[in-house]
């Protein structure tokens, strides 16, 4: 099977996407054929999309903008779509989609989106995953898959994993790392005051109104 990883965040490095991607490729490998593609920008390559539309199964990682799509992918996903619609193969798309808030269900709104796009597309759904904490995914491939805070995340790749590698539909999953809510909430504050203190400035800088 031709499994594609399209990586939709606009970042040229450290994304929490591609780290999402990479964890989920792991549990691709066997026997499976594996292309990685990254849409920084508005435009497809012809190259690029022959490829894709060779792919059994595509796979989209992006972050969350403003509760939407990315706009750069959106661009990229009209044009897929225009090629897409007019094939007769059987191709599968499943999104995941991170978040810097806590709450993974913040991305029920975009996965609509992908529902709709899919249809329009002529491709199957197969799953949409809202993964919160979006801040923590660094962390991926330094946890431990049966304990620690990723635990719930690890979990859900597997299981969205499994549904890939047999081409199946399934219900949408929403998740958020293993930790309570303020505790990621006070580790982001941190995470802004020591980028003030890294750029010269003092935490009382962050509230100056200009």
């Amino acid at each position: 099977m031709k499994i594609a990883l399209i990586n939709g965040s606009p970042k040229f490095k450290h994304s929490s996407s591609g780290n999402i991607l990479s964890s989920l490729k792991s549990r691709l490998q066997d026997n499976n054929i594996i292309e990685e593609y990254v849409f920084r920008t508005t435009e497809i390559s012809n190259g690029d999309l022959e490829r894709l539309l060779k792919c059994n199964v595509i796979v989209f990682a992006f972050p969350l903008y403003v509760d939407g799509i990315p706009s750069h992918l959106l661009s990229c996903l009209y044009h897929m779509e225009k090629y897409l619609s007019s094939l007769d193969n059987e191709i599968y798309v499943y999104t995941i989609v991170n978040i810097g808030f806590y709450e993974g269900k913040q991305a029920a709104i975009s996965i609509e989106m992908m529902k709709n796009w899919a249809e329009k597309a002529n491709v199957k759904w197969g799953q949409g995953i809202g993964i919160g904490g979006g801040g923590m995914m660094a962390m991926l491939d330094k946890s431990n898959d049966s304990q620690g805070p990723m635990k719930n995340v690890h979990n859900t790749l597997t299981a969205l994993a499994r549904n890939i590698l047999l081409c199946k539909s399934s219900d949408e999953i929403y998740t958020s790392p293993g930790i309570p809510r303020i505790a990621y909430k006070i580790g982001g504050e941190m995470g802004w005051r020591q980028a003030v203190k890294k750029n010269g400035l003092k935490t009382k800088d962050l509230f100056l109104k200009k």
